[in-house]
């Protein structure tokens, strides 16, 4: 099984063997930032998969990019400054090649002028109570933005940004009081008695409620900016480093020693007490991931998009307001021990803003592994097969560990027993993992046979393939997918597809990212200079992946044969929004074949389920929730006054409340499991939760729904 670890798709490699056989070269010489800019770009030109001409139209880029990552919002520099930073625009590459950090210092040495400025101004400005029923609007400002022409424009722009917030927060109480006053009269006289002791209710004016989110920011943006004061050099450094890394594609990065250490928490934000991956949007952390089986997930709560507003602990009635943290902050406030209570205020990407409350737990490992169910079919005496693979997992350091390869094949044959009519593999969300999985796991399906091809830079060419010609399925397939649906996924989904051998259903198209990053240690790449080492790590892209028709599936992912409407198809996700991804390319196809079930019918499928889902209720209104998303998601306008602010957030609220029941109905039934499952799961209480809450999930699936309709097509048809 230790073989099998050299296949890795979106696990992480540390290179020691690989970079042990190249002849290292001379140490630049220099300090050690200076070491360290010319060796991360020296190992980038000697092993990324495509390197690039470090010239001036690097230098503009890499340009454009630092300034946008460290201001995006525009809120510290105005023209004057970008006058003061042109001549560096097209001599960042020969300052790479000179070890020096001419332009990152001079861009620092602005940007803290900039807080001592924009410092005064924040404090001037909350010092004065706001008139909140006065006022225009506000453009909210981003990448694509203008920088302020001065300072009196740019002081503006601050005060109509706080302004903006104070609005907001006015309404968000408000709301808080009505809610509050609508659950009081569902109580008894008792009960209300009962809160009136614990919690009264006491109606704020205006005036009230302003003052105290005016000191309420005011004190945010003093930890704000002490925590700015306080960063790290060396950070703030890395973050510049990113800037000239990301020209190469959105995967390759520099990491400092300590961040190599935690990287899991230092750029995707994973905390471990609620089990999600978050990221910085800008002012607010967005959640990026659920880890499945992580108190987050089980939840049923929170989603990904969601925005975290406040944090606030078991028995505190002050929350702490975490816009403007960094993740590094936010995951200092959310983690805890196990049992735990934390509370977060959320806002959803339609505008909803709830609170939530997760108990911290230990992921529990069980929930990452596959697992199936038996449903009853469209047709009275159809059975069918469900299979939830969460991941590619594979435990490499265990010879007697998981490996969703093996488990799957289990799950195959245990309903293969039960004479299931058809499966269905849902490999939604699942975000990839091992590749040696997914060619053993494709071949169930198909004799032996190329799965994937695999290239390097230079063109080299390796062919991965399936070598056992056994196959354990050979029944109708489904395989669900959406946008987070990604690599090895991806890899499965478009082999079963050029093989005709299953239909692909779901959303517009998979994650789309084709690549391979392995780590490499820059202290192995260079002799000697012990004086100054460590110089930290760089992760590169090596490889990119192709389908056996000699198709990427980097960028483009695969598109379904049946594509169901989804509430975020409108909504721009995937490689495709990352900054400079590698391109969709095509290399030759090799030769393919399988005469196990071909599915000659894809177009009549096709056509019977759109026919299906243009008059299915559900389906149509994810068709006009997809719309409603898009539209929140672009607003970049804002009135300036309470009452037209309050109508704005009333209007999103009951536009929002017609889509809370979309998924509430059963449309699956009879959703059992197989009673060999059971003996294990009836032994433990939290296995028994969890697996009726995947039962409930499953028959509430409209979209598994559609894909029961599209088996009995396939039966009829055959």
């Amino acid at each position: 099984m230790k073989s099998r670890g050299t296949l890795l798709l979106s696990a992480i490699f540390v290179l020691a063997a690989f970079v042990a056989a190249v002849l290292p070269e001379t140490a630049p010489p220099g300090d050690k930032e200076s070491v360290i800019i010319q060796t991360m770009m020296r190992n980038l030109e000697r092993f990324h998969y495509q390197p690039m001409d470090i010239d001036d139209e690097f230098s503009e880029r890499a340009y454009d990019y630092y300034l946008n990552d460290i201001d995006g919002a525009r809120l510290f520099f105005t023209a004057e400054d970008l006058a003061a930073f042109a001549p560096n625009k097209l001599a960042i590459d020969d300052q790479i090649a000179a070890g020096s950090y001419e332009f990152f210092d001079l861009a620092q040495e602005r940007w803290m002028a900039s807080l001592d400025k924009t410092e005064k101004w924040y404090k001037e400005i909350l010092a004065k109570p706001f008139n909140v029923d006065k006022g225009g609007e506000i453009k909210m400002r981003d990448d694509d933005s203008g920088w302020s022409k001065n300072d009196k424009e740019l002081r503006q722009y601050w005060e109509d940004y706080m302004k903006r917030d104070i609005i907001n927060q006015i309404v968000n109480k408000q709301e808080e009081y009505e809610t509050a006053v609508e659950n009081r009269a569902k109580m008894t006289d008792a009960e209300k008695t009962t809160a009136d002791e614990e919690d009264p209710l006491v109606e704020q004016s205006v005036a009230e409620l302003e003052q105290e989110a005016r000191e309420k920011l005011l004190e945010r943006y003093d930890d704000w900016f002490e925590r700015m004061r306080k960063a790290k050099l060396s950070a703030r450094r890395s973050q510049y480093l990113n800037a000239l890394t990301s020209m190469f594609d959105p995967h390759t990065t520099y990491y400092r020693p300590k961040d190599k250490e935690s990287f899991d928490i230092r750029f995707s934000g994973r905390l471990e007490g609620i089990g999600a991956t978050l990221q910085n949007k800008d002012q607010y952390t967005k959640i990026s991931t659920l880890v499945v089986g992580g108190p987050a997930w089980k939840s049923k709560e929170l989603e990904v998009d969601d925005l975290i507003l406040s944090v606030r602990q078991k028995g505190e009635e002050e929350a702490i307001d975490i816009k403007d943290m960094l993740v590094e902050d936010v995951v200092g406030f959310i983690r805890g021990k196990k049992g735990t209570t934390v509370f977060l205020k959320i806002k959803k990407p339609d505008g909803t803003i709830k609170e939530v409350s997760i108990v911290r737990d230990i992921i529990v490992i069980d929930d990452n592994y596959a697992k199936s169910l038996i449903i009853d079919g469209v047709d009275e005496d159809q059975k069918v097969g469900y299979i939830n693979l969460p991941s590619f997992y594979a435990d490499f350091q265990n010879e007697d560990g998981r490996f969703s390869a093996k488990d799957i094949k289990a799950e195959l044959i245990k309903l293969k027993d039960r004479d299931v009519d058809g499966v269905i593999l849902d490999l939604r969300n699942n975000g990839g993992g091992s590749l040696r999985d997914v060619i053993d796991m494709s071949g169930f399906f198909i004799p032996e046979g190329p799965i994937v091809q695999v290239a390097g830079r230079g063109g080299r060419k390796e062919i991965l393939a399936d070598k056992d010609p056994s196959v354990v399925w050979d029944g109708p397939l489904i395989v669900l997918v959406n946008q987070y649906s990604a690599s090895a996924s991806e890899i499965l989904a478009a082999a079963l597809q050029d093989y005709n051998r299953a239909v692909i259903v779901g959303s517009t198209q998979t994650f789309g990212k084709g690549t391979v990053q392995r780590f490499i240690d820059m202290d192995r790449t260079i002799p000697g200079r012990s004086d100054i080492k460590p110089l930290g790590t760089v992760k590169l892209t090596m490889q990119k992946f192709y389908r056996v028709n000699g198709g990427a599936t980097q960028l483009r992912g695969v598109v379904p044969d049946i594509i169901l409407p989804d509430s975020r198809a409108l909504l721009e996700t995937g490689e495709r929004q990352q900054t400079g991804p590698l391109p969709w390319t095509e290399i030759a196809a090799v030769e393919y074949d399988q005469d196990v079930y071909r599915i000659p019918f894809m177009e009549t499928l096709r056509e019977r389920s759109g026919n299906r889902v243009a008059q299915d209720p559900v389906f149509l209104k994810i068709l006009e929730n997809a719309k409603r998303f898009k539209r929140q998601r672009d607003q970049d306008t804002y009135p300036l006054n309470l009452p037209a602010y309050y109508k704005m957030i009333d209007a999103n609220k009951k536009e929002a409340k017609q889509f809370e029941d979309l998924f509430e109905s059963d449309v699956n039934f009879n959703v059992t499991n197989i009673e060999v499952d059971l003996e294990e799961i009836k032994d433990d209480e939290s296995k028994v939760a969890r697996n009726e809450e995947f039962k409930k999930g499953v028959a509430k699936d409209v979209y598994i729904h559609e894909a029961l309709n599209i088996l009995k097509d396939m039966r009829e048809l055959e």
